[in-house]
């Protein structure tokens, strides 16, 4: 099936070589920020006529270059660093966005054009090789790009065949050497540095930033592109010490690029040796890089240095290459390998080792704690590491949890938690293992296509929950794959298919987050389909296949394509999957389901109809402010919708269980959107009635043998059989069957009937069972999932009694699986209603006491979270308990006081884990049953307010909430959780009205020095509360968001402020204006607004047009945002991608402007200024005469009106000034008279501009007038108010030709009228349809 939308990859440009080998040579000047280095490559052309070696470079400074040991003139080769023009050379408004845009627009291109052009030298001949021989062998093993082409007919797996066909015979040419050594002197991208500024207190270290594409390029030239895998040798070069790094860069001055100064590039004051003690000096900095360290060696000339090399022998891309520098200490994670394990694999082990800073040691090794297990089961079940050892650095400031670099994974600090917190470790240890499985898919085998990421992404996530599957159990995975299904199946509405969705992965971190959701169920449901046909073993097989095809130069360059997956699981699963693949991969949308079922009698079968009812959902959704910029960048780029599916057609498999209570499975080939069969029946018994089982679980209880009584009756024993007995039953206030219910219940066929029985799609299915049905799948159905959908059918009832029963059974069996206890707390919260008598409410409160209080009492006892599902179901009652609402939506008296109970005598003290999670649950649970809207009675009704519930008891509420955050800043909780969960809470209350609205409590929080996931909560509350309108808080916020030296916390500002401006865009926190009510002969007339205020409400809510059309009404006008905005972009601390994400908003607001602004200074005014006096002989006098020594001197006060023309004395009788009203010569009454300008009229015709700006490449102008002298009569005032008008120009000023000579003295001392500045607006014209900028 095509996609269904085209958006490729821009193809490679014909470059005619590769890059097979390269070697990296850095000395990096830690506290400078900035290296020196040297790039040698070995390229092996693809053609005889090849000219020229085009590489990727950026903020670099070319020294030299050598091809083939042979220096090349800097005069041959060319580079432009894309840096350089990161600001436009003038000064420049928001309007003026498009030109800057224009200027990067190419280096923020996926594939951009690559900066460096070395042309081979003449003398360099490229010769033919013979195929055959030794030189060219060793040329294809360096090359595994052409190791293998891949086999036009991708089914055939015959590796022997392969491999004796592997190498054909190939022209081969005779590589190239091309050395370059480059100078950065102020890194900007693709490495960050932490600790080493005044104020930041952290460890100093320093580490590259391999999140996007073309990074690798902004350290050392490359080609810098996911197809050119070579093999690498690394030697890096810093400091040995802390000591070390800071006092070499105090004993060489600070040099700039561009020769400017530290503050003038935003640079903060480093930090001196004063601000460490002497074992934090001493400590000696560690190297870790990828591949495997081959040696480290002190400096011979420089002791204080030394050089660390890696060689990396497997071909990976350049941004797969990255390193870390810093005082770490090195953990062995093989020493967490089990016995049998090890000598299991014996030498095959893989090495595992962690890095991080002092102090960390023991956070690492309870973080890492499974990772070597992970390592082996990968390496034994899906194929050998692709490299020779593993590892993880841990680091601050990281933007993603994550960073995948060949054999190591550069990972956040806020990954690490100790042994007390429970509530990470599977979030931590999936992440990980993630981490670990994209060494396999990720770097090593690399998509062929964007399209094609999917099978990448899909492949490292579903290994990924196998392993967690292994060491958390089948409920555990099966639980977590159904949730994920459900997810997929609300957001899968209007997106693309997943193969078109690999293609937009640069637009919006959220297009990652879809993929990583969607592909590894797709690949969960074709494990499950293949695994049902004979012969099959599942997808595991398959993806060990791919790893072995990619090891041996099956796979070209390592890259998989869609095409190569689908026909290696045809090949394996022994199955055609071309509709599978249509439909999951190329297709769009999840299929919906509604099944009615009816038993026959008269035919002893089971009729069912399955129709599919995914068309039926609205085409039109509503815009969502946190997706937003994600619908805008869609937009732009073109980017539609699938199509809707009608029909999704398969195999599902049906279990009915019948009366006896055995399972017997049906499979059915759904085909069409109306699907109609006829399931025969099996058992000739009736249903077991429930008096029955009642009568089976007192037996059991009794132990009594009822079967030996002669029943023919088989016994059942089922989960929620708990609460059975009559005192519980009165005490828990619980209810049974009616007569009318179980008489229904006897007269059934079958106990219940399941749909997908093994989970073989992702869908939403509607069936019309019975309540008791369900129930009975509930109790009787061990599998997790046939829980979890008896338990979403009962939350979507209404309250009644047996529903509660039900749901509080599950909630107290300690057998079942702990989400399926949760699930049942919350939905329980659902059957808390007055109409019942509040029985949710009572049977959650009854379940809290009898788990976690003493006996007969309300107090909680001490904590003990030893017990993982116990500790789950301790934090799930609180949350279910606050959702709880009366008719009139006004939280319960009863509600807040037992959460205000449970907070306020929480006792941790004997409890071995950490408490703060949950008192952040509770927190947050109060503070959402106080944000409700109490309801506003009329004054003639009387008000009972409860025992207790007073503003006393509100203030009390408030002041425990307060008193953890308090408690929270002189006794740090784990990543202060506690402040942040406070801050939430107030923002919740103030939205609700509960509370006032007060910016100084967020803002406190929103200062450097605060942990900065609080910072970022902070500003997030600010967003949600609509206070970054506010225009000082909107100064601060882009101030922040463009200066903060962390890139996570300036990553996710980035995402804050597109939300606020989907806030405005979409109306979010408009306040409608209804039209006054007009009186009429006492009849009151309410009038709406008009269908044209409707149709735009809508459209603003509906499409990306009519937001960004309201979103520009709202905002355009707005000079501060404009001012700090610019600002923002002109930040020298910002990314080249962050500068063009702020590009991007400008161009949402603004109305693009062709224009420069000019600024002119005016002249001075000059004094004659005497020096000395001294005498003379004066020949005609005959005598000595007084002589004085004078100069001219400028004086700061500038000259704003044109003056006349100085005349001599004797001459001023008779002044001659010339009237040329329409000439183009220059107006003797318009020169300029100071040295300070270089120009001598405003009028010229020809000549460019001497200015510092660049010239325009055009001959007109429109210019702004500079202020006229007042008139006067006469033909020279005439003149000159001509002359002025008629544009820029003079002698070698602005367009002028000719100098000027000093000006005479000025006769009179003139005020100025004016503002010391004169500023003009230059208006570009458009040639040919196109604007021209200037370069």
């Amino acid at each position: 099936m095509p996609a269904l939308i085209e958006l490729p990859r821009p193809p490679l440009p014909g470059l005619g070589f590769a890059v097979s080998h390269q070697r990296v040579q850095l000395d990096i000047d830690l506290a400078g920020r900035s290296l020196e280095g040297k790039a040698e490559m070995t390229v092996v052309p693809d053609t005889a006529d090849l000219k020229s070696i085009r590489l990727n470079c950026r903020q670099c400074e070319i020294k030299s270059v050598a091809v083939n040991g042979k220096s090349v003139s800097s005069s041959s080769w060319a580079y432009t660093d894309p840096y350089e023009r990161m600001k436009l050379p003038w000064k420049a408004s928001v309007h003026q966005y498009h030109m800057l845009q224009e200027r990067i627009k190419d280096p923020l291109k996926a594939t951009p054009e690559q900066e460096l052009v070395i042309p081979l030298p003449r003398n360099i001949k490229i010769e033919e090789v013979d195929p055959f021989s030794a030189e060219a062998q060793n040329i294809t093993l360096a090359r595994p790009d052409i190791l293998k082409k891949e086999a036009s007919d991708p089914t055939a797996m015959d590796l022997d065949q392969n491999l004796k066909t592997a190498i054909e015979p190939v022209v081969r040419f005779t590589p190239i050497t091309v050395s370059m050594v480059f100078r950065i002197y102020e890194i900007r991208d693709g490495m960050h540095f932490v600790g080493w500024e005044d104020g930041d207190l952290r460890y100093p270290h320093a580490y590259t930033q391999n999140s996007s594409l073309n990074t690798a390029s902004c350290l050392f030239p490359c080609l810098d592109t996911t197809e050119s895998r070579s093999t690498w040798e690394v030697s890096i070069k810093c400091a040995r010490t802390l000591k070390d790094a800071f006092q070499s860069n105090l004993l060489k001055p600070s040099l700039l690029q561009n020769g400017a100064h530290d503050h003038e590039t935003g640079d903060q004051t480093k930090r001196g040796l004063g601000d460490f003690s002497e074992e934090d000096l001493a400590l000696d900095l560690v190297v870790t890089c990828s591949g495997e360290m081959t040696d480290e060696i002190v400096d011979n000339k420089d002791p204080t240095k030394k050089t660390t090399s890696f060689i990396c022998t497997t071909a990976v891309a350049p941004q797969h290459i990255g390193f870390a520098i810093g005082p770490f200490e090195y953990i062995d994670l093989a020493e967490f390998r089990e016995a049998d394990e090890d000598e299991k694999l014996g030498q095959n082990a893989v090495p595992i080792h962690a890095c991080c800073l002092p102090g960390r040691v023991t956070e690492v090794k309870n973080t890492c704690l499974p990772m070597a297990k992970a390592i082996d089961f990968f390496s034994l079940t899906y194929g050998s590491f692709p490299f020779s050892n593993y590892k993880l650095c841990f680091v601050d400031d990281l933007a993603q949890d994550c960073t995948d670099t060949a054999s190591l994974s550069i990972c956040s600090n806020r990954m690490l938690f100790p042994e007390e917190i429970l509530d990470l470790v599977d979030q931590v240890t999936r992440q990980l293992v993630h981490a670990l499985a994209c060494q396999w898919l990720g770097v090593y085998i690399i998509p062929k296509e964007p399209a094609d990421t999917w099978v990448v992404v899909g492949i490292a996530y579903f290994i990924t929950d196998i392993f967690l599957k292994k060491i958390s159990g089948n409920n555990d995975y099966r639980f977590r794959q159904k949730r994920a299904s459900d997810r997929l199946c609300e957001v899968d509405v209007g997106r693309p298919s997943l193969h078109d969705t690999g293609a937009l992965t640069h637009l919006d971190p959220s297009e990652m987050e879809f993929l990583a959701l969607k592909s590894p169920l797709v690949l969960f449901i074709l494990d499950r389909r293949l695994a049902k046909m004979s012969g099959s073993s599942g997808i595991s097989r398959i993806i060990s296949r791919v790893f072995l095809n990619a090891k041996v130069g099956e796979l070209t360059n390592g890259a998989v394509s869609t095409a190569y997956f689908s026909k290696t699981c045809e090949r394996l699963g022994h199955a055609k999957l071309d509709v599978f693949f249509n439909q999951w991969v190329f297709g769009a949308g999840c299929p919906r389901f509604r099944v009615t079922q009816r038993f026959n009698k008269k035919k002893l079968v089971v009729e069912m109809l399955i129709q599919q009812a995914q068309s039926d959902m609205p085409l039109e959704r509503d815009l969502e402010k946190s997706t937003f910029m994600r619908d805008v960048r869609e937009d732009s780029a073109s980017v539609y919708a699938g199509a809707i599916q009608p029909v999704f057609i398969g195999p599902m498999t049906i279990r009915i269980h019948e009366a006896d209570g055995t399972p017997y499975e049906h499979i059915v080939e759904i085909k069409d959107s109306t699907t109609k069969f006829e399931i025969p029946y099996n058992t000739k018994y009736k249903r077991l009635k429930r008096t029955r089982k009642q009568k089976e679980r007192n037996a059991v209880g009794n132990t009594t043998d009822y079967a030996a009584e002669g029943q023919d009756e088989v016994l059942l024993y089922c989960f929620g059989d708990v609460l059975q007995s009559e005192e519980e039953i009165r005490e828990w206030r619980l209810s049974e069957w009616s007569k009318e219910d179980d008489d229904k219940m006897s007269q059934e066929s079958y106990e219940w009937i399941r749909m997908d029985a093994d989970f073989e799609w992702i869908c939403k299915m509607t069936i019309n069972m019975p309540g008791y049905m369900y129930l009975s799948q509930l109790q009787q159905d061990r599998d997790v999932v046939a829980q979890l959908e008896s338990i979403q059918y009962m939350a979507a009832q209404r309250e009644h009694p047996l529903v509660a029963t039900i749901l509080v059974r599950t909630l107290m069996d300690r057998r079942y699986f702990y989400g399926i206890r949760t699930a049942a707390a919350a939905t329980l919260s659902r059957h808390a209603k007055d109409e019942i008598g509040w029985l949710g409410l009572f049977l959650l409160e009854k379940a809290f006491q009898e788990l976690y209080c003493f006996s007969d009492s309300r107090m909680t006892k001490p904590n003990d979270f030893s017990n993982r599902a116990s500790y789950a179901i301790q934090n799930a009652i609180p949350r279910a308990v606050a959702k709880i609402r009366d008719n009139t939506g006004k939280t319960p008296f009863r509600v807040r006081h037992f959460l205000y109970e449970k907070l306020r005598y929480n006792d941790n003290s004997s409890n071995d884990y950490s408490d703060c999670y949950y008192v952040a649950t509770l927190m947050d649970s109060l503070s959402e049953a106080m944000a409700t809207k109490p309801s506003q009675p009329s004054e003639d009704m009387d008000v009972d307010e409860e025992d207790g519930d007073d503003a006393a008891f509100h203030e009390a509420c408030l002041e425990e909430i307060d008193r953890k955050r308090r408690i929270d800043q002189w006794i740090p909780s784990y990543h202060n959780i506690l402040s942040i969960t406070a801050l939430e809470c107030n923002t919740r209350l103030t939205k609700m009205g509960v509370i006032p609205q007060n910016a100084a409590d967020f803002l406190h929080y929103t200062r450097d020095g605060y942990y900065d996931d609080l910072r970022i909560a902070a500003f997030s509350d600010l967003v949600e509360l609509g206070l970054v309108k506010v225009e000082s808080i909107l100064n601060w916020f882009l101030f922040v968001m463009s200066t903060d030296p962390s890139p996570h916390v300036r990553d996710h500002l980035f995402r804050l402020f597109g939300t606020t401006l989907g806030s405005i865009a979409i109306g979010e926190d408009a306040s409608r204006v209804e039209p006054p009510a007009t009186q009429t002969n006492g009849l009151i007339i309410e009038q709406e607004a008009s269908t044209e205020e409707r149709k735009t409400d809508i459209a603003r809510k509906q499409t990306v047009a009519g937001a960004l059309a309201a979103l520009k009404a709202e905002l355009s006008y707005n000079q501060n945002l404009k001012t700090n905005l610019w600002k923002a972009v002109e930040s020298p601390a910002l990314s080249l991608v962050e500068i063009g994400q702020l590009l991007e908003i400008c161009s949402l607001l603004y109305t693009p402007e062709t224009s420069i602004m000019v600024a002119l200074k005016f002249p001075k005014y000059v004094r004659l200024e005497v020096e000395k006096t001294t005498k003379r002989y004066d020949t005609k006098k005959s005598k000595e005469v007084p002589s004085r020594l004078a100069h001219f001197i400028q004086t700061p006060k500038p000259r704003t009106k044109l003056l006349n023309k100085w005349i001599p004395k004797k001459q001023r009788q008779a002044p001659t000034i010339p009237s040329q009203p329409h000439s183009q010569s220059h107006s003797p009454s318009l020169k300029r008279r100071d040295s300070s300008s270089s120009f001598t009229s405003y009028t010229s015709t020809a000549g460019p501009t001497s200015l510092s700006q660049p010239a325009l490449p055009t001959p007109t102008r429109t210019l702004l007038k500079p202020p006229k002298k007042p008139s006067t009569s006469g033909p020279s005032g005439a003149s000159g108010s001509q002359s002025m008008g008629s544009g820029i120009g003079g002698g070698g000023g602005v367009g002028g030709t000719g100098k000027m000579k000093p000006p005479p003295m000025p006769m009179e001392d003139v005020q100025p009228t004016v503002k010391p500045r004169l500023t003009l607006k230059l208006k570009l014209p458009k040639l040919g349809g196109q604007q021209i900028a200037p370069k």
